[in-house]
């Protein structure tokens, strides 16, 4: 496929997500690998840039098995992060931005140093200056939330807002974070139970395959980026009239509210 129509591409899927309508899933009318994919992805995601939004950090996707089962899939991807996704913790989420979104569980990282090779677990947590609690939205631009492995990448791994709770510096203890119970409700009531150890065992893996994800790429990593290191649950669609909370033990806590409509 020519780098003429993988920018195409990048563009059909640039607009879904800023005009919030659906499109079909790319791969059966063109096809394209999973290299391509990435290229859309980040083309798409230029034209952000070109409007002003600016990088903030890198999200894993399919990190747990219970997602991977979710969404079919078998292999962990990855996308870019905008400031334009940040949504306020504690505040109102207009749904009305989204097309069908859904909400995540997540821990989030907040690099000290620039990764700029590929890591050991042993050395992750020096590149590491906090963690938080965290929810992904996520919103694919695929109708009805349908599509094939290359499909999510060049889609920008259906990443859509994120929303950050306060950071602690417990980073150091490798063990301490592969456990942790994870607990989302919906109006208080739980609707997904899980624990950290679904993010490939400890979270702190996410860095490992973040750094190598990025060499592969030829990519670097500032610090002060954030990174989203998947989801600890299965995703769960979000409806008007919500009080969104997660809980991780030892973490904390991060909320928001769904608007009415």
């Amino acid at each position: 496929m020519s780098a003429a129509s993988l920018q195409a591409l990048a563009t059909t899927l640039d607009a879904a997500a800023r005009d919030r309508h659906e499109v079909d899933p790319l791969t059966p009318k063109h096809a394209f690998s999973l290299d391509q994919a990435y290229h859309i992805q980040r083309a798409s995601i230029a034209q952000r840039h070109a409007r002003g939004e600016k990088p903030i950090g890198i999200k894993l996707g399919f990190t747990s098995r219970a997602k991977m089962i979710q969404m079919g899939v078998d292999s962990l991807i990855w996308g870019l992060l905008t400031d334009a996704m940040l949504r306020e913790e504690g505040g109102v989420v207009d749904l009305g931005d989204f097309i069908h979104p859904r909400v995540e569980p997540e821990v989030c990282f907040l690099t000290s140093k620039v990764i700029d090779r590929p890591l050991t677990l042993l050395e992750a947590g020096n590149y590491l200056e906090a963690v938080a609690p965290a929810m992904e939205i996520i919103d694919s631009r695929y109708r009805n939330f349908k599509f094939t492995l290359e499909d999510v990448v060049a889609d920008n791994c259906s990443s859509a807002g994120l929303i950050v709770g306060a950071f602690s510096d417990d980073v150091r203890d490798l063990r301490s974070l592969s456990n942790r119970g994870v607990a989302m409700r919906f109006n208080g009531h739980a609707i997904q139970l899980g624990s950290t150890g679904a993010i490939l065992g400890n979270p702190l893996r996410s860095i490992v395959q973040a750094s190598q994800l990025l060499a592969t790429a030829e990519m670097s990593l500032p610090a002060g980026s954030l990174i989203m290191a998947g989801a600890a649950t299965a995703a769960e669609a979000l409806r008007p009239g919500l009080h969104v909370s997660t809980d991780i033990g030892g973490l904390g806590r991060v909320e928001f509210f769904t608007g009415k409509q």
